[in-house]
């Protein structure tokens, strides 16, 4: 396949949660430390949360790849919807248990507790907010045995929640609310994927006209801003290919911005 300047930063825009694609800003960095700290505490949960995209689910696969090096963790990333699963699932993972038959909640702290950990098992649940009430009463109470510590994400609506009610306020030992960009935190935020990746090219590309433009498509949201990102380099990639013509490379185009927005839905045509 014929090279394009915007090939390489078109993949580092793809909408996937991993690890190893962590960028550091100073605001983010410093509530992951923070996390980091708090769930070595003598706590029973912690909440993360704010609106989708946001990053909770980075921060997430991020606390598990550093934590899991040195103490079980058990990192729930697509819900478990059903209850008898859930502890069955939680057991298997945790305590080594071997059965297939579902667990009661009785069941389930009866084995935990014959169980001796060096550090308690940290257990984190992204999406919190598609559990049921039940479930999450029998998270309330299993956190409450000390046995597990729960991380939980949970995304930030205008409705109450679960998690908000007076029950389970009085369990969390910190509450931690991820914010949308900055266009400061996302220029940082674009240009490092960048540089990491050696597009120096493309980086040099990008203004501050730029950034402010995207951030008000995006409004900050990093999940927005993947999609807009992954589109505009396949445009690019496009024209690169045939009409090179059109490509200025001393600036990403306004014009070539917004299609990019009509085509992820930012902007309605």
């Amino acid at each position: 396949m014929e090279y394009s300047l915007f090939s390489k930063p078109k993949e580092l825009f793809i909408d996937l949660v991993n690890p190893r694609d962590y960028v550091q800003i100073d605001s983010v960095s410093h509530m992951y430390q923070n996390l980091k700290v708090s769930v070595q505490k003598p706590l029973k949960m912690v909440l993360l949360y704010g609106k989708p995209g946001t990053g909770k689910s980075m921060l997430l696969q991020k606390l598990n790849h550093d934590l899991s090096k040195h103490q079980k963790v058990f990192m729930v990333n697509i819900p478990i919807i059903d209850e008898d699963d859930f502890l069955r699932v939680l057991a298997q993972n945790l305590f080594g248990y071997q059965s297939e038959e579902p667990l009661t909640l009785t069941r389930f702290l009866e084995y935990t507790a014959l169980v001796e950990h060096d550090n308690i098992p940290i257990v984190l649940l992204d999406e919190a907010q598609l559990y049921s009430s039940t479930l999450m009463e029998k998270i309330r109470l299993i956190s409450d045995t000390r046995t597990l510590k729960f991380v939980i994400t949970l995304h930030k609506t205008d409705d109450e929640d679960v998690i908000a009610k007076e029950h389970f306020q009085t369990r969390i030992w910190e509450s931690i609310e991820l914010q949308n960009a900055t266009p400061e935190e996302l220029k940082i935020y674009i240009q490092k994927k960048l540089l990491k990746a050696n597009c120096f090219d493309v980086a040099n590309m990008i203004n501050d006209k730029n950034i402010q433009l995207i951030t008000k498509l995006t409004r900050g949201n990093y999940r927005e801003t993947n999609k807009l990102m992954f589109s505009l380099f396949g445009l690019y990639e496009w024209f690169e290919k045939n009409s090179p013509g059109k490509i200025k490379y001393n600036e990403l185009r306004k014009k070539y911005i917004e299609m990019a927005a009509i085509h992820t839905g930012l902007i309605r045509a």
